[in-house]
């Protein structure tokens, strides 16, 4: 039997292939230090646990309303709304199993085939497997490396524009550069969402994975609100991956058309967890701030030891869970051509496990140097330390003997 052709279109989140990969040297015996996928072994909060085993000892196991719960909805525009500093209500709101889903209902609402989408690259593989599957022109922009970090090669995205540009997909708190823009680039932006008339897709997962500062929405900005999207996800803050609870947040011509693809689609979130993201937005929030600090430790640890290895360069964001560093140098010390085959080594000689930039997207033609991401959301600890100790130490035996 022949399958659709359209899905030689369809890509995947990449670093789950980097899972197999980890959990076949695993069953080989090996123990394994998974840096390689942003979920999250902190466990979700207790107040959060409990009140989906009330609503389930509730009867709220049926059918929900396809945008999401009542109370669900108010929640959400109210507690978020005040976070970004917008004014929000429910019907600004359709809630979603997960945030992922916002970027395939986004898409399919406003996108038609042949019109162009604007993605960071590197960034989250689904942006550019969503609109090459539903028949887009992607669109890919670039950042460049500075002193502290990453920032947008804003030459670069507004010559990519022309007049079949439909949606700006941007990432602030970025996956996986852990970056965020300054406030000049952020408006930057948005001056140019609104010269050309683009629908801005703003996904705002790590929104609240935060040790200093505080984050802006871009849809907060004049002119932005009204032509903004944003994802908002229970996943990262509350340490919820598993749930799949989130919500598409934006003006309510959108939010309609996608609360009707949520009918087709899943007809609704699941209910009893519905009324676990209420319980997380309204009740005590000391465990999820308490997560955050967990987070900082690890990626003090993280960044502490990777510093300690010569030929890496590493950044230390202010936000997300990730870390993206530049492995050019400690691979021509070691003699390695390719970050796949670095990566692979290190797996095999250490246990340590990351994706390569190669797993966020497809590389812009020029790039130049080589890059890893390290996710220290599921690893504790004194694991960090054991697996980058070792990580370290193999990098430094091999180039003191002469062979990778």
């Amino acid at each position: 039997m022949q399958l659709a052709k359209r899905l030689e279109n369809l890509g995947t989140e990449t670093a789950f292939a980097v899972s197999e990969a980890a959990a076949a040297w695993k069953a080989q015996g090996h123990k394994i230090y998974p840096f390689h996928l942003g979920d999250i072994n902190i466990p979700t909060p207790a107040n959060i646990v409990a009140a989906q085993n009330q609503a389930i000892a509730d009867g709220k196991t049926g059918y929900a309303p396809a945008a999401g719960i009542p109370p669900l909805r108010a929640a959400i525009a109210e507690v978020e709304g005040a976070h970004r500093g917008i004014h929000l209500t429910p019907e600004n709101i359709a809630v979603q199993p997960g945030g992922k889903p916002v970027v395939t209902k986004l898409i399919q609402a406003v996108m038609e085939p042949g019109d162009e989408v604007l993605y960071p690259n590197p960034g989250y593989p689904i942006y550019e497997s969503q609109i090459d599957y539903f028949r887009g022109v992607g669109l890919p922009y670039r950042f460049t490396e500075t002193a502290t970090g990453f920032q947008v090669d804003m030459d670069y995205l507004e010559s990519l524009i022309t007049p079949r540009t439909r949606i700006l997909i941007y990432n602030n708190c970025q996956n996986p550069l852990g970056t965020e823009s300054s406030a000049a680039e952020m408006e930057h932006i948005a001056e140019l969402a609104i010269r050309h008339n683009l629908w801005v897709l703003s996904d705002e997962a790590y929104f609240d994975v935060r040790y200093s500062g505080a984050t802006t929405s871009i849809a907060r900005l004049p002119g932005m609100q009204e032509r903004t999207v944003i994802l908002y996800t229970f996943s990262k803050k509350y340490a919820m991956t598993g749930w799949r609870l989130g919500a598409a947040i934006g003006p309510k011509e959108v939010i309609q058309p996608i609360a009707r693809l949520n009918t087709n689609d899943e007809s609704c979130t699941t209910h009893f967890v519905q009324w676990a993201g209420v319980e997380a937005l309204r009740g005590d929030q000391s465990a999820a701030r308490a997560n955050v600090e967990i987070l900082r430790e690890r990626r003090d640890v993280t960044v502490e030891i990777l510093r300690q290895i010569d030929g890496i360069v590493v950044h230390k964001p202010e936000s997300t869970f990730y870390l993206f560093p530049n492995v050019t140098g400690v691979m021509a010390r070691l003699g390695y051509t390719t970050v796949a085959a670095f990566a692979d080594a290190a797996l095999k000689n250490t246990g340590v496990s990351f994706c390569t930039r190669m797993h966020f997207g497809r590389p812009i033609p020029g790039e130049s140097g080589h890059y890893i991401r390290f996710a220290y959301s599921g690893i504790d600890t004194p694991e960090i330390r054991e697996g980058l100790t070792r990580f370290r130490d193999w990098i430094d035996s091999t180039a003191k003997g002469g062979a990778a």
